[in-house]
């Protein structure tokens, strides 16, 4: 094992995806010096493998890269403004309401093009780039020639060596089947969506129909495209929508999936979702899958008794409906990077324990909850109507329930309606009751007419 009181100490980072390589430059740059081990080479992550989702990321998260010296892609990448939402079930249209971020912007970028850039700087400043499938046999020897190891190979991989915490986790199985699709052919100005909000395009877009699942549209910066758009839709065990998702097999087949999805259920945002295209560059622009939600243990144990570190997904594992996996990998990947910059002893599992409850405390653990509460979990589905007819009627409480996206540990204290009814009054100045008290039913969203001015010339 290396000494630990000299500048050569020494990281291995598994897996170099958006958390891997990302904490692999910020140990590089702390001092360390870091070997990156991945199973394909650098333009295999780039173009032969999908992104792990659209990876949206806010303030937060930003600002952890901003920590690590990294570029944040606010200068490059289409930015949301706001979340509007839209709800409906049982054949009603119910709720709906436009948030706007307060002080900051999100944005999704391309894992693909983040993790192939950050890649390229760590080797340019001199870190070591290895191809290799680690296997549980071969990491045992990476862990004994190194002070530190990362294991960031995501929700398979090595996640085995990191058992399950049965205490946080809740679900025993995905609670969605997930399908998303990235596109072209839609620009991000005031005329596209501007039925939903004034700010058009600069917002994401999120509908729920209660007995089916949710869909989201929100603009993306593409890994050979630039900007463009992205849909992930969510849906419901034994639904009509999840026999829908299960049938696509490539970008084309999701693609019109998806129209037609809009077409049947969603059609007050149907125009935008016909101008869009499949990005003809990129057979690898779709994904279909499910997510079980899950936290496991935060130090693992290699065969020779070796202690490695989880991050990211291979940690905590969330429904992507809160965007909260990407920003959840950053966060923790800059905290680790900035306590091991720190420290001068060993980097042992009670070291590696600290370090992960630290996080889940600071984060993971209300980030997991905003999940529950945007999954309609039955635990907050009374709360979740609370805040989502609030919203409806206060424009500061419905940026209030999108900022938890970017701060969920605004929920941290709201563990029933009485808890909620005082989130609302704090939020809005007013008693909660008073507010509820003015909502409404929508009855029939306002319908798109993106391209009619086009259409009738």
């Amino acid at each position: 094992m290396t000494t630990q009181n000299t500048s050569t100490r020494t990281a291995a980072v598994i897996g170099a995806g958006q958390a891997g390589v990302t904490a692999a430059l910020g140990l590089l740059d702390a001092g360390f010096v870091v070997t990156l081990y991945s199973d394909r080479d650098q333009r295999g992550l780039r173009d032969s493998v999908p992104a792990t989702g659209t990876a949206l990321i806010f303030g937060e998260a930003q600002a952890a890269e901003e920590a690590l010296g990294l570029p944040t892609y606010l200068d490059r990448a289409p930015l949301h403004s706001g979340l509007t939402v839209r709800i409906a079930g049982g054949g009603d249209e119910l709720i709906e309401f436009d948030g706007a971020f307060d002080g900051y912007h999100g944005l999704a970028v391309d894992t693909r093009l983040k993790a192939d850039e950050r890649l390229t700087t760590f080797l340019e400043r001199g870190g070591r780039f290895v191809v290799d499938a680690v296997t549980p046999e071969r990491l045992d020897p990476i862990a004994a020639d190194n002070d530190l190891t990362l294991v960031a190979t995501g929700r398979g991989g090595l996640s085995q060596l990191f058992p399950i915490d049965e205490t946080r986790t809740v679900y025993d199985a995905p609670q969605r089947s997930l399908l998303t699709v990235t596109v072209t052919g839609l620009g991000h100005d005031e005329s596209v969506f501007a039925h939903r909000s004034p700010a058009g395009g600069g917002r994401s877009g999120f509908s729920i129909v209660a007995e089916q699942g949710e869909a989201w549209w929100g603009p993306y910066l593409h890994k050979d495209v630039g900007p463009s758009w992205a849909f992930l839709g969510w849906a419901r065990p034994g639904s009509d929508w999840e026999k829908r998702f299960a049938a696509a097999d490539s970008a084309e087949s999701a693609h019109r999936i998806v129209t037609e999805l809009y077409r049947d259920y969603l059609d007050w945002d149907l125009p935008e979702v016909l101008a869009t295209k499949v990005i003809a560059e990129d057979p690898h622009s779709w994904l279909k899958g499910a997510v079980r939600p899950l936290f496991r243990a935060g130090v693992g144990h290699t065969s020779g008794g070796h202690p490695v570190a989880a991050l990211g997904d291979t940690a905590v594992a969330y429904d992507p409906i809160a965007g909260q996996g990407a920003q959840s990998g950053l966060i923790q990947a800059q905290r680790l990077v900035a306590a091991a910059a720190g420290h001068q002893g060993a980097f042992d599992a009670a070291w590696i324990t600290e370090q992960y409850e630290a996080f889940l405390a600071a984060r993971a653990e209300d980030a997991a909850k905003v999940t529950r509460l945007f999954l309609s979990d039955p635990e907050f589905a009374e709360i979740g109507g609370q805040f989502f007819s609030a919203a409806a009627v206060d424009p500061g409480f419905a940026s209030a329930v999108v900022g938890t996206l970017h701060r969920p540990q605004a929920v941290h204290s709201v563990n029933s309606v009485a808890d909620a009814h005082d989130l609302i009054t704090q939020v809005t100045g007013e008693d909660a009751a008073a507010v509820l008290g003015r909502f409404q039913p929508v009855g029939r969203f306002s319908r798109s007419q993106y391209g009619a001015a086009t259409t009738s010339a």
